[in-house]
């Protein structure tokens, strides 16, 4: 086993620092991980970790909003941030010498909000609530959510409700931030030309001095552990729009992330639909013409998780697109690869694996989801190992678990629920 490249520590506040240098850059990527999404809410918050996301933007105790755009605009660096199903980020890259101001600016963000202009981000999020609406290739993902996680927080969308963005109020907004905010739910994260040691002296003088208040109980958000799991059976969800496509959606229960099969998944998830030589882009675009679109998909979770696929195709081609990927899948679970596409597969995962990481953003991400997820940050070769060491026999398992057409559930966006109905006879069919 190699040497670990990267260094952890964790602060008497609770906060963890993870770096990793790459000494060949000038540059820092550098993120702020904080543990709260939107499988952390109660329904009736909706959508409020995504607008506090938003709300990190509109000042801190000491940067004004404008005041920080013109900080990171005179770095020449862009600040972002994102949510997700469990997890909030704000990061940006950076020259090595602005590092010191950067992580100032965007730790008072985080920790020391002011959360004024709501109003006004409020309308912004509604706003891109109401694009999203609009984009049936984005909202399947949703609507397949709804299916695979039925009521489970897994299943509501990111992004909220607009009902419930647009009557939350800046004390309730607080109440959240005090209880997923703390900083033993924070960790930051940095590749590239940074040092360590230096970096945990940034953090050590940020990190607030005690833990976060807890929002009382009334207004704090579900706890996960707290949660019941997920009930998954197959159901179909269906969307009503005029649209030119059919956009839909085929999934069900896949892993958590840190279960060991993970890489036997990632070279699984090459085979079906994850490339241009996979057999669903084969048999459905290249041999067929039935789609631009096809491929198919994984999201891993910290106690389950999701597989499925996408296709995008017109009216005139629902039925036979979805007759073909039918006997796609009862092949695949009979025959999820043979010895060329194992040994192509497992080449093109390790491939995109060490192209990703030339990156200082990726390197950072890479280090920041893994702590706050307790998961190990394994070396590039030992990631390899892992890839190569998969079997056709694990895959045969695998496919037979998560790929089963007729237990899969169902999510679609279009004209007409009667034809799809009518086009989903072959996946129901199938007996694999």
């Amino acid at each position: 086993m190699s040497e670990p490249s990267h260094r952890i520590t964790t602060l008497d506040c609770g906060v963890r620092v993870v770096s990793e240098p790459m000494p060949a850059v000038r540059s820092v990527a550098l993120g702020f991980w904080i543990g709260a999404g939107s499988a952390h809410e109660r329904e009736a918050q909706a959508g409020i970790s995504h607008l506090l996301e938003h709300m990190l933007f509109r000042g801190s105790e000491r940067y004004g909003s404008e005041e920080i755009d013109q900080i990171f605009d005179a770095m020449g660096a862009e600040l972002n941030a994102g949510t997700d199903k469990e997890a909030t980020s704000v990061y940006t890259r950076v020259l090595d010498r602005h590092l010191e101001r950067a992580f100032d600016v965007i730790a008072d963000m985080v920790w020391r909000p002011r959360m004024g202009e709501l109003e006004a981000e409020r309308e912004v999020v509604l706003e891109e609530i109401a694009m999203y609406e609009d984009d049936p290739q984005d909202r399947v993902f949703d609507v397949l959510g709804e299916a695979v996680f039925g009521e489970h927080p897994l299943g509501r969308p990111v992004i909220g409700r607009a009902e419930v963005v647009g009557a939350l109020t800046r004390e309730q907004l607080r109440d959240f931030h005090a209880e997923c905010y703390d900083p033993t739910d924070v960790v930051i994260s940095a590749a590239g030309s940074v040092d360590h040691d230096a970096l945990v002296e940034l953090a050590r003088a940020a990190c607030p001095q005690a833990p976060s208040a807890q929002a009382d109980g009334e207004n704090a958000p579900e706890e996960q552990d707290g949660v019941a799991g997920p009930r998954f059976e197959r159901r179909v969800r269906f969307l009503r729009k005029e649209t030119e496509q059919y956009h839909l959606c085929l999934g069900g229960r896949g892993m958590a992330h840190d279960d060991k099969r993970r890489f036997a998944l990632r070279v699984l998830d090459n085979v079906l639909g994850g490339g241009a030589s996979s057999r669903l882009f084969r048999e459905v675009r290249e041999r067929r013409g039935l789609a631009y679109s096809v491929f198919s998909f994984s999201n891993l979770y910290s106690a389950t998780g999701e597989v499925g696929l996408y296709v995008g195709t017109r009216p005139e081609n629902l039925a036979e697109a979805l007759q073909v990927i039918a006997a796609e899948l009862e092949r695949f679970v009979r025959e999820p690869a043979d010895a060329q596409e194992l040994e192509r597969s497992r080449e093109n995962a390790k491939g995109r694996l060490a192209l990703s990481l030339e990156s200082t953003a990726a390197r950072m991400n890479r280090l920041g989801a893994s702590v706050l997820n307790d998961l190990p940050i394994l070396s590039v070769e030992e990631i390899i190992a892992r890839i190569d060491a998969v079997t056709a026999d694990e895959l045969r398992e695998l496919a037979g678990e998560l790929f089963r057409g007729q237990e899969l559930s169902v999510a679609a966006i279009g004209p007409d629920e009667g034809a799809l109905l009518g086009a989903l006879a072959p996946l129901e069919a199938v007996t694999a």
